[in-house]
């Protein structure tokens, strides 16, 4: 069923342990896919999860985790010590190493189709994505908030909001002099009209002195 949704369920594209392998496209898959896929997943089970995950896996661009990389090589390499103990009890012949590698063999099944459940499981949840069975989310994420970085123009205040100045709306810097301080002068020195007429000087002296 993953291996038909992963190919959109159209069986015209079905090759053989999804072309990952050397028997691919040599089993007659386009004469009857069913059968031959109903095949691969009886007598090569293992192959025919792992073809399906690299065939997802390529078609969505992802890789696997380093956890789940873990658990893989962790059941390949339960899967060995098995087998040498079953060898070695056979040429032995001793019945403690016997039931050591059938309690090992048993416990690397176990570890065998847990790990292909969970690979199966995560097929179906991107091929759920894919296919958009999820709908919309009730929920969304709040938008993300931004710190204030030393680069900007004005730095926010610690502390205490500043206080805003008379005749300002609260929170408002002021504004920046439209000219330099001191303002200059707007007319000459002194200013025309100065002293008024009438005004008694000393005598002998001008106004402004030379």
């Amino acid at each position: 069923m993953l291996r038909k949704r992963a190919l959109y369920n159209d069986m015209s594209r079905y090759t053989c342990c999804a072309g990952y392998m050397p028997c691919s496209g040599k089993c007659g898959e386009s004469k009857c896919p069913e059968f031959c896929l109903a095949t691969e997943v009886f007598l090569c089970f293992g192959n025919s999860v792992a073809s399906t995950r690299f065939l997802l896996q390529d078609e969505f661009n992802i890789q696997t985790t380093k956890c789940d990389n873990c658990i893989i090589g962790f059941m390949f390499c339960l899967q060995q010590v098995a087998c040498i103990f079953s060898i070695v009890a056979a040429i032995v012949g001793s019945e403690e190493l016997s039931e050591a590698s059938q309690i090992l063999s048993c416990l690397s099944d176990m570890v065998y189709c847990s790990v292909c459940a969970c690979m199966q499981t995560q097929h179906k949840v991107e091929m759920d994505k894919r296919d958009g069975k999820f709908g919309p989310q009730p929920m969304q994420v709040p938008p993300m908030q931004q710190m204030s970085r030393i680069d900007q123009p004005v730095p926010p205040p610690a502390g205490y909001a500043p206080q805003p100045a008379y005749g300002q709306p609260y929170g408002a810097y002021p504004p920046p002099p439209a000219q330099g301080y001191p303002p200059p002068p707007a007319q000459g020195y002194p200013p025309a009209g100065y002293p008024p007429a009438g005004y008694p000087q000393a005598q002998g002296s001008s106004y402004p002195p030379p």
